[in-house]
């Protein structure tokens, strides 16, 4: 599989807290979280598939923050938005940022971003930031 960054847009129906590692609880309201990842080791993007058996209930190892997301029963993963070969983690998370609310610290621990994991209450606010970064690069999988 080929290496890239990847942006998984997640439906939390219910409002939740969720313990996120050593970072603690936050208190974590109904509507839509975007996270962005990047995936450039061994196996590249293979990571993707992993994070969608988290959510199916199929694995339980956490190993990022937002796994602790994923790991909620009432969480889906609703579209993955992949760019193959290109590095643009950190691009994309300013601009899901700018267009949603931050979690701070969350899914930014290799880098200076104030968070890779954003919330909106509105679907469309995320998902448009998230074609605007990618456009002309963007491959999106539903599911």
């Amino acid at each position: 599989m080929e290496p890239g960054t990847y942006t998984l847009l997640v439906e939390l129906p219910e409002p939740a807290t969720v313990e996120f590692g050593a970072k603690g609880a936050y208190d974590l309201d109904e509507g839509w979280y975007a996270y962005t990842g990047s995936a450039f080791g061994a196996g590249g993007l293979k990571r993707v598939e992993r994070h969608r058996r988290l959510a199916r209930g199929e694995s339980d190892a956490r190993h990022w923050h937002v796994d602790y997301l994923l790991g909620q029963p009432d969480s889906r993963v609703v579209a993955v938005y992949v760019t193959e070969n290109d590095d643009v983690e950190c691009e994309t998370a300013q601009a899901l940022n700018d267009a949603g609310t931050p979690l701070a610290g969350l899914g930014a621990s290799d880098c200076d971003c104030p968070a890779h994991l954003a919330y909106s209450p509105e679907r469309e606010a995320l998902g448009s930031q998230i074609a605007q970064v990618h456009e002309g690069k963007l491959r999106e999988n539903r599911g």
